[in-house]
């Protein structure tokens, strides 16, 4: 006669279950509910506003909507840039077709020695990321942990949905990347942009200095390189 299954392993079992069956509710974007839900962008003129994009009607779709050609063109890192980097996006706001899909790309060019992709997150998409050319030093943080290593050309790193990552050109020539999300607008929350950054109201320079133990002049230094014009 079969023996009993001890009732924390059924327990455990029964979660696993529920987990698994959870899984598809987590991913970045909603499943979709029919074929293609091509966005319609004059919509954003009117009174209706929804999670995403309302679809254009099927007649009206073209093949245009599912197209751009805007990444293989290498973008300026030189001219006005701080960072030395620039990233062009392939989401959902550049291609129609893209709406409800849950998919979107972007290409980042670096300059050598030190172009960077300064710290972000995406909240809403998990990242892969492809180097086509060059050489980065990539991470992303856990906790109070950086997990980092060099990726060569053709080489793949994955940044978790979510968490603060940023990549940096380590080689002699320009590099580029490209960057897949499982979300149709991933989202981007630049570290700098969003604490020294935002007006109307801005983060207080008080909480700024308590947070980073330093004096409020310094925060008011770095708030005054982050003001948009």
């Amino acid at each position: 006669m079969a023996e009993k299954l001890p009732t924390v392993v059924l327990l455990a079992s029964f979660a696993a279950v529920i987990l698994s069956l959870a899984a598809p509710l987590l991913a970045g974007d909603p499943d979709m509910l029919q074929d293609i839900c091509v966005a319609d962008y004059k919509s954003l003129q009117g009174p209706l506003r929804v999670n995403g994009f309302p679809c254009k009607p099927e007649a009206n779709v073209t093949a245009e909507d599912f197209f751009f050609p805007g990444l293989g063109k290498p973008a300026d890192v030189y001219s006005g840039n701080p960072m030395g980097s620039a990233v062009t996006a392939a989401t959902v706001e550049r291609i129609p077709g893209l709406n409800t899909l849950g998919v979107s790309m972007a290409r980042v060019d670096y300059a050598p020695w030190g172009g960077a992709n300064p710290p972000h997150s995406h909240p809403r998409a998990t990242e892969i990321l492809f180097v086509a050319d060059g050489l980065l030093e990539v991470g992303f943080v856990i906790g109070s942990r950086l997990i980092t290593r060099v990726v060569p050309k053709g080489g793949v790193f994955v940044f978790p949905r979510g968490l603060l990552h940023y990549e940096r050109s380590v080689g002699e020539k320009p590099a580029v990347a490209i960057s897949a999300f499982d979300s149709q607008l991933p989202g981007t929350q630049a570290v700098g942009d969003a604490l020294f950054g935002s007006s109307s109201p801005a983060v207080p320079t008080d909480v700024l200095a308590r947070a980073f133990q330093v004096d409020g002049g310094v925060v008011e230094n770095i708030k005054s390189k982050f003001q948009h014009k």
